[in-house]
């Protein structure tokens, strides 16, 4: 691999991941990474613009906001590229009135949306609420359609938690898609349109932003495929084996978030 330098020569701007980055999501809201409180301040602090790209699907952005300053870290809510407003805007557009198939805590994200007499399917991270009667329900709804969209906020396969891997709402995306023999909409990571929205915010070319995360083809390999770099921490769901994935390959990595700042503060927008 090339030196560091060279790797990260002319970044002018960092897009953060936070479950799995940041921290631990879990029983009483979570735990931060270690030093990762200290590297956002220090990130904040320097010349490179910051913003926050999540596929957080259980907590609305408000809450999850809320929840990462009880943890310590600077962000406001306006930083944040989440996918449920996002969805929210194109629904609107498309004049689109969801049946949701969400976590309770994000539902208050789609109180603007019109959910009468639903013409699609919206499914998040729904945690417990994936059972056999709801997916059921979401399926016989698409059946039902004749053009059935199904739109996923995020299509991850598995997150971590302090207690260990969870399931994420992939699976269960997969699992209409293959029932109905249709093809979701993607709103949130590794989508391009999700990506170049948050270069948007940031006022930047995919060339000068890197993105920092621990999901090797959500976070890696989208960033990589819109243009921008991208580093693989080792915490959250990272596994030994994803530095061997056969068709991602990360611009560095590196243990946690501490280190890609330290080294980012060393050699970025030089």
């Amino acid at each position: 691999m090339d030196s560091w330098g060279k790797r990260l020569a002319g970044v002018r701007g960092v897009l953060l991941d936070i479950s799995g980055v940041l921290y631990d999501s879990g029983d009483g809201g979570g735990t931060p990474i270690a030093g990762s409180v200290e590297a956002v301040a220090r990130l904040k602090q320097s010349r490179l613009k910051v913003r926050f790209c999540t596929n957080e699907s259980q907590k609305s952005r408000s809450n999850l906001v809320g929840l990462l300053r009880r943890l310590g870290f600077d962000v406001s809510e306006g930083e944040v590229t989440a996918p449920a407003p996002a969805a929210c805007l194109i629904l609107k557009e498309r004049g689109l009135r969801p049946h949701l198939l969400v976590h309770d805590g994000v539902r208050s994200e789609f109180e603007q949306v019109d959910t009468s007499s639903p013409n699609c399917v919206v499914i998040a991270d729904a945690g417990d609420g994936f059972s056999y009667q709801n997916m059921n329900k979401a399926f016989q709804m698409l059946m039902d359609l004749e053009k059935p969209v199904l739109i996923s906020l995020g299509n991850g396969r598995y997150y971590k938690e302090t207690s260990g891997l969870m399931l994420d709402v992939g699976p269960y995306m997969k699992a209409l898609e293959y029932a109905c023999g249709i093809k979701a909409e993607v709103v949130g990571k590794p989508s391009p349109e999700f990506f170049k929205s948050a270069l948007q915010e940031m006022g930047l070319e995919a060339h000068q932003a890197i993105m920092i995360g621990d999901d090797i083809v959500g976070d890696v390999g989208g960033a990589q495929r819109c243009g921008m770099r991208a580093l693989q921490v080792r915490t959250g769901k990272f596994r030994p084996s994803d530095e061997r994935h056969p068709e991602v390959k990360a611009d560095g990595y590196v243990d946690n978030l501490a280190e890609a700042v330290d080294l980012l503060l060393q050699h970025a927008d030089k």
